[in-house]
């Protein structure tokens, strides 16, 4: 998708660094955005981790610049080398302005940037981890959110729920908050198909990278439930593995779920279209979202949704029209929402996700967000149209 150039662009060629724990998450959800900053003659450098998105993005028309970091790690010194290393590349890179996604891009980038007199725009697409675990982390994510944010001129968030206790928590000013509809999506790339035949077995999908935090074992022991009554019924899972945070699960947790639990793991994909396009429905019980990506793309595609009501998900899932909504932690809640579907005629799955993609239509069109973006850019930098 080619997004026009703007006419709120910049008055000069400007250099936009974007930062993000994970050179794929710019690829996989923001190529779009950043395919319209370049439309409007911008340099754009992503500053990331190495991956195999890397080389796809600079082919795009952007610069990389390698961000070596342990996701993980909860060291001191480890995040002092971290911050310091974010601050030695915004010093050498010199960027106009710098977009940043993930908490500690986000929390670390933008004290560098203030330090460095650099704007920085952040994006807070979810509230990850530390908002999930024990009071000390959040502590100390609710210390280092108020520190970091304090100087940014706008932070985009992807839901009013997370907006809302930002601000509740002092954590940002009301004046800074723009909310934007996730990342956008791609309507033509992700277009709208048919529902499966009514003669094949109904498949429940679930999209997510294997974390605790994206009800991963709900999903499992919903599985079993279902398939007590209904034994045809086929439950896929498909997402990475083992990915660098505190409650993923191995590849070979997954395996051993499709023998106890009668799921199939799928592994990683490149391009989940065509497992959506062969799903009855498309399943999220995450404890938390900022604006689930597998959810907005089910959706586009035109397929009925179930995911829990939390933050996130419930911007998505409108109940009863688009999909269904289930208590979170809950897998008998989710497995009573799976029997529900199940005794739903195929018209009903069919009005179900016409409505989804009506709504994906109305809402979450990713000019909206390249529009924010632009927005925000070019009133940090000034808006006449850049010189040939």
């Amino acid at each position: 998708m080619n997004l026009p150039q703007s006419d709120m662009a910049a008055t000069r060629r400007l250099h936009i660094v974007t930062t993000v724990n994970a050179a794929w998450n710019m690829w996989n959800f923001r190529r779009q955005m950043l395919a319209a900053l370049l439309a409007d003659g911008h340099r754009v450098t992503v500053l990331a981790p190495r991956d195999d998105s890397v080389e796809e993005l600079v082919e795009l028309g952007c610069e990389f610049r390698e961000l070596k970091m342990d996701m993980k790690s909860l060291n001191p010194f480890a995040q002092l080398g971290l911050f310091l290393a974010i601050f030695r590349a915004f010093r050498q890179l010199k960027p106009d302005v710098v977009l940043g996604y993930t908490i500690k891009n986000n929390t670390f980038g933008s004290i560098a940037a203030r330090l460095l007199g650099i704007p920085f725009i952040p994006n807070v697409t979810g509230l990850g981890t530390a908002f999930l675990s024990g009071k000390f982390l959040q502590r100390v994510a609710h210390l280092l959110y108020r520190v970091a944010f304090a100087g940014c001129p706008v932070v985009f968030f992807q839901n009013r729920d997370d907006s809302s206790m930002f601000t509740e928590l002092n954590l940002v000013r009301e004046e800074q908050v723009v909310v934007v509809p996730g990342s956008g999506i791609d309507l033509e790339h992700f277009a709208q198909a048919p529902m499966p035949t009514q003669d094949s077995p109904v498949q429940f999908l679930m999209i997510a990278r294997l974390l605790r935090d994206k009800g991963v074992v709900e999903y499992v022991e919903a599985a079993r439930m279902v398939r007590e009554t209904h034994p045809d019924t086929r439950f896929l899972l498909l997402g990475p593995a083992g990915s660098e945070n505190r409650t993923a699960f191995s590849a070979e947790q997954a395996h051993d779920w499709e023998r106890t639990h009668g799921i199939k793991y799928l592994g990683p994909s490149d391009d989940v279209r065509p497992q959506i396009e062969q799903a009855h429905c498309v399943v999220l019980p995450s404890y938390r979202e900022g604006a689930p990506r597998t959810l907005i793309e089910a959706a586009a595609i035109g397929r009925p949704l179930i995911a829990s009501d939390v933050p996130g998900c419930r911007d998505i899932v409108d109940d009863g029209q688009n999909g269904l909504l289930c208590t979170v932690r809950d897998a008998g809640s989710l497995a009573s929402a799976m029997r529900k579907f199940l005794d739903m005629e195929p018209q009903q799955w069919a009005a179900m996700g016409q409505e989804g993609r009506d709504k994906m239509v109305r809402e979450y069109d990713v000019v909206h967000v390249a529009t924010a973006y632009r927005k925000a850019i070019a009133d940090i930098c000034g808006k006449p149209q850049i010189a040939d």
